[in-house]
Parts: C-alpha cells; structure tokens; sequence
C-alpha cells in the first residue's frame, strides 16, 4: 500500500489530501486517507508544510506521537474491519462501538492493542499475533473470554 521509504510514504499522504482539498478524484486508498485527515484537523498543518513535514523526526522519548504513523494504523484497522482479519475483529468493534458510542473513539482503543501487538511483533521478532491482538481488543470491550 505504501512505499518503504519516509518520504515516500508522507508524499502519499500530501497528495491524497492535496487531491481532496482542489477536488480531484481519489485513489480508494487515497479517499481512506483524506477520511482520516478529516478527523483529524490537527494534522492539516502538516499537509501543508510539505517540506518540514518530509524532514521532520517525531520522536518518543520527547513526547511526540508520529502522524503518520497513527494515520497508518488507522487505515490498517479500516483495512482489518473490511476483511474482517483477525477473523472476529468486526464483531469486537461492533461491541466497542456500543460503548463508546463514537466510531473515532472506537478506532482509538483498538489502535492501542494493534500499537502493543505491532511493538511486540518488532521487538520479539515473531509472527503477528492474532490471539493476543484479539484479546486485547475483547479487553477493551469488557468481553470475557472462557478461561480468562
């Protein structure tokens, strides 16, 4: 879906929101992302500054949080609801929406939980896992699983 590199991959985002702001027709990858910018007004900025936004390191350990980064895993739940992999993951979001009430605030908890799984995947070395992704979201719906 995107390129490998930094840059690259926020020129994608540019783009798409670049495409969306003079109406010109998107991408349906593209019309994922502007539908994220859009909740997300804090980022329009970004969209804008196209050349301290290509360069620029957020970094943790100052407290920055990465946009593109948390756009990315918005996006990849979108793409995880549409085909419902983890196989359940739609029921889940189903149960955390009617908690939360608010679609965005539901995207939020499970992004917790695939953030948690994708760090352990990177720092383990290890396949994804889905188990333990998906237990984390029922968590986050207050669903009990037999045995737990």
């Amino acid at each position: 879906m995107f390129a490998k590199d930094r840059e690259s991959h926020r020129r994608t985002f540019i783009t798409a929101w670049e495409k969306a702001q003079t109406g010109q027709p998107l991408e349906p990858v593209e019309a994922q992302i502007v539908q994220i910018l859009r909740q997300h007004p804090e980022y329009h900025r970004l969209m804008t500054e196209i050349e301290t936004t290509l360069e620029r390191d957020y970094l943790p350990e100052q407290g920055e949080s990465n946009p593109f980064l948390h756009m990315g895993l918005h996006i990849a739940i979108l793409d995880q609801l549409n085909t419902d992999q983890p196989a359940g993951i739609r029921r889940l979001y189903g149960r955390i929406l009617q908690i939360t009430g608010d679609p965005h605030e539901t995207d939020h908890r499970i992004m917790e939980c695939l953030a948690e799984a994708l760090w352990t995947l990177q720092r383990n070395q290890a396949p994804f896992d889905a188990a333990g992704y998906l237990a984390c979201i029922e968590r986050a719906a207050g669903v009990r699983r037999p045995g737990h």
